[in-house]
């Protein structure tokens, strides 16, 4: 179980199951909505058990990551890349069999994309790893869509895109936290190359541009007057959280006093709170 990280797979499943309400405007057949979940844990569970066999090296000198199965040797990494191997070919033969192979090729293209791109490729080398790295992250949003039409749509795309612009300031603000961790291994993560005030405006830039894009979803006609309130008040607020980070950044606050985690704690709230709205609205309309 600890070699899949749950915690992380939550935050996947509260983007793919709201977005099957939408793509369904109303209930969706349970049964799809159970296969498609079970379906998503196997594959990105297969995809973080393969990045901890990629990274157990640096795990193992991290504080944040020191207690995992393969640096503690609960796991050996042949154990590991087994399961992981395993769990990539079970979820991928799961979704085309029980949901569509549609979803089975995004399934799998998340997974390849996490492992590969991210893991193996941008990682070590950019601290853009994880703006591009997150893609992988946006994969479900277009699972649970196509999970229920077999196909895509616009509302999808922009349901991906909130997604792709809300990683960096989901993730940034931890990676403030814990950047002697990422330094410590040679990880160029933003927050280890550049200053608290360069990242903050980063962190801005990227909120403002999420904020606009979950707006759009109205006007195109996908969602009503509930997703837009919810997105209005729930954005607004984290943009307040996030120029409030970036004063404190600005006045050189450094520690405890830089409060860098409300913003990531709320990150959490909101895409919860977002995508439950996507699920709502359309019982309102």
């Amino acid at each position: 179980m600890a070699l899949t990280k749950p915690r992380i797979i939550e935050l996947l499943l509260i983007t793919t199951v709201p977005v099957m309400f939408l793509a369904a405007q109303g209930v969706p057949d349970l049964w799809l909505v159970v296969t498609t979940t079970i379906g998503g844990y196997l594959s990105a569970g297969g995809a973080n058990a393969l990045n901890m066999y990629i990274d157990r090296d640096i795990d193992a000198l991290m504080d944040r990551t020191s207690q995992r199965p393969l640096v503690t040797g609960m796991v050996s990494p042949r154990e590991c890349l087994a399961f992981g191997f395993a769990l990539a070919v079970i979820s991928t033969v799961w979704f085309g069999l029980l949901v569509n192979w549609l979803s089975a090729a995004l399934s799998l293209g998340a997974l390849l994309f996490y492992v590969v791109v991210y893991t193996m490729l941008l990682k070590r080398r950019t601290s853009q790893n994880i703006v591009w790295g997150g893609i992988a992250g946006c994969m479900p949003v277009l699972i649970g869509w196509s999970a229920v039409t077999n196909s895509m749509s616009w509302a999808a795309v922009i349901l991906f895109a909130v997604i792709f612009f809300w990683t960096p300031p989901h993730y940034w603000p931890l990676s403030m936290k814990v950047k002697e961790d990422y330094a410590r291994v040679g990880v160029p993560m933003l927050p280890v190359i550049a200053s608290n005030q360069v990242v903050a405006r980063q962190i801005v830039i990227y909120s403002w541009v999420m904020v606009a894009v979950s707006l759009l979803l109205t006007p195109l006609g996908y969602t009503g007057w509930f997703y837009t309130a919810v997105a209005l008040a729930t954005g607004g607020f984290w943009l307040w959280e996030a120029h409030g980070l970036q004063n404190r950044a600005k006045a050189g606050v450094t520690g405890a006093k830089l409060k860098e985690m409300r913003l990531f704690h709320w990150s959490i709230t909101y895409v919860s709170l977002l995508f439950v709205a996507v699920a709502v609205d359309p019982f309102l309309r």
